[in-house]
Formats: structure tokens, sequence, C-alpha cells
């Protein structure tokens, strides 16, 4: 046999044993549907955080200087970093132009926390 057949042979071989096996596949895999199934039902009760987050999104920068929206960041950070105690920050603890007051931490990238 030369070359030529040979690898035509194989071919054959090969797109038979893949159309046998999708076959015998597809055959199991209608018992195996139902565990995939996704529940239409929440798992989860609604969250008056994630309420107030989406509140925050919504008013788009507004958000950056409401004391609320700053209080529900600082709580979604602490329950995803899992720390025990956060403190708050309150509205005293901004300026009237929504800029966080020399010696509090806000939490962003660049800032230390410290007075200068």
């Amino acid at each position: 046999m030369d070359k030529k057949a040979f690898a035509r042979l194989g071919a054959v071989v090969f797109v038979a044993l893949a159309i046998t096996t999708t076959m015998i596949d597809m055959a199991r895999q209608d018992g195996r549907l139902d565990a995939f199934v996704v529940p239409t039902h929440s798992v989860t009760t609604p969250d008056v955080l994630d309420a107030e987050l989406l509140r925050c999104s919504e008013i788009g920068e507004a958000g950056a200087r409401d004391p609320a929206c700053l209080k529900a960041w600082a709580e979604n950070r602490r329950r995803f970093l899992g720390q025990a105690t956060v403190s708050p920050i309150s509205p005293s603890a901004t300026t009237p132009g929504g800029a966080i007051a020399k010696g509090e931490h806000a939490g962003r990238s660049g800032s230390t926390g410290h007075a200068d």
C-alpha cells in the first residue's frame, strides 16, 4: 500500500471513530441534562447593601460625594476582604465639597491617610 492510500484509510478510520464517539456521548447525555438545570428562584435573600450599591452606581459621579454611597462602598470592601470591623465614614468626615477631610482614609489608591 502506498503512503497516500494509507493516509486516506487513517483519515476515514479517525472520522468514523469521532462520529461513533459523538453518537455514544449524545445518547448518554439525555439522562444527565437534569443535573445542569438552573433553579429559577433565588437562593439568596435580597440585600439592602446591594440595593444601595445599585443606587450609587446609577447616580454616577455624584456617588463619589454621597456619604451613604461612601459608607456602602466601605461596607462592601469590608465584606469582600473579610475584615471583622471597619470604621464607617461619617458625614462629618467629608468636607462640604465632598472631599475626604485630612487624616481620614477613603480607601482610594494613592491615598496614604496622613496629614501633610
